[in-house]
């Protein structure tokens, strides 16, 4: 199976992507300025990810999600979109991200967002 990877959007906390390593140091998580997303358009943002075959993780439910459905709509694929809730507890956000790692192939996020909380 196929192991999904990750970039995380500037707005994310950047401590998630740290917890989900210490956890789990063989998923593949670049923090935004490892993946060069840090002061990009959220188009330039999807764009990366889509080109470097990784799910972006994002805190902006507004702007990056209509942005997102705008980038599938003009014929483009994603690897997918996670949007955690921004006011959710680090702990319980790093435990929803790595359930994601372990249960979802990547052809289940494929053009989709997924909510964190669900």
């Amino acid at each position: 199976m196929t192991t999904l990877k990750f970039i995380a959007d500037a707005d994310l906390n950047q401590d998630l992507v740290l917890g989900v390593l210490r956890y789990d140091g063989s998923i593949d998580f670049l923090n935004a300025s490892e993946g060069g997303t840090r002061g990009l358009p959220d188009r330039q943002v999807l764009e990366i990810a889509a080109a470097t075959g990784r799910v972006l993780v994002s805190h902006d439910r507004h702007t990056m999600t209509a942005e997102f459905y705008r980038f599938l709509a003009d014929g483009h694929s994603s690897p997918g979109l996670i949007i955690v809730k921004q006011e959710m507890d680090e702990g319980d956000a790093i435990e929803e991200l790595l359930l994601v790692c372990s249960t979802s192939p990547p052809e289940e996020l494929r053009d989709q967002i997924f909510w964190i909380p669900m």
